[in-house]
């Protein structure tokens, strides 16, 4: 698995190793969430933490990609201030902070929504009061 014992290696290259490692349709899932990431910003800065954990960040976190055996999980880190009008969040809904999306195999994400939800959520960590939290 690659991790944390090759720290010359970039993020995006370790996030490439993963989604290649990974092989399935975990793996497709998760380059989809990437490039969709991307899409909405090109200067979002892509993080490994946690022993193996895919990160998109810009002004601080916007969401984690892990995968577990039959979903991938995107956490977001201020999910819980975030307006979530098509529903996406279906997981960690009880907490006060994160909110997450889980994706099994074969589940449809709605390409704009999710876009949306990004958007919301670089927005929500650019703006004044989120410095002040």
């Amino acid at each position: 698995m690659p991790g944390n014992d090759k720290p010359e290696q970039s993020a995006s290259a370790l996030i490439d190793a993963k989604i290649a490692e990974l092989g399935d349709w975990r793996g497709a899932t998760l380059a989809r969430v990437r490039r969709l990431i991307r899409e909405v910003d090109p200067e979002i800065i892509e993080t490994w933490k946690w022993r193996g954990v895919p990160v998109w960040e810009c002004a601080g976190i916007i969401c984690t990609g892990e995968t577990y055996k039959k979903v991938v999980k995107l956490t977001f880190a201020k999910g819980a201030e975030l307006d979530d009008p098509s529903g996406l969040f279906n997981s960690s809904l009880e907490g006060n902070t994160r909110r997450a999306i889980d994706i099994p195999e074969g589940a449809e994400l709605p390409e704009d929504a999710f876009k949306a939800l990004i958007r919301a959520a670089i927005d929500l960590n650019k703006s004044p009061n989120a410095r002040r939290r």
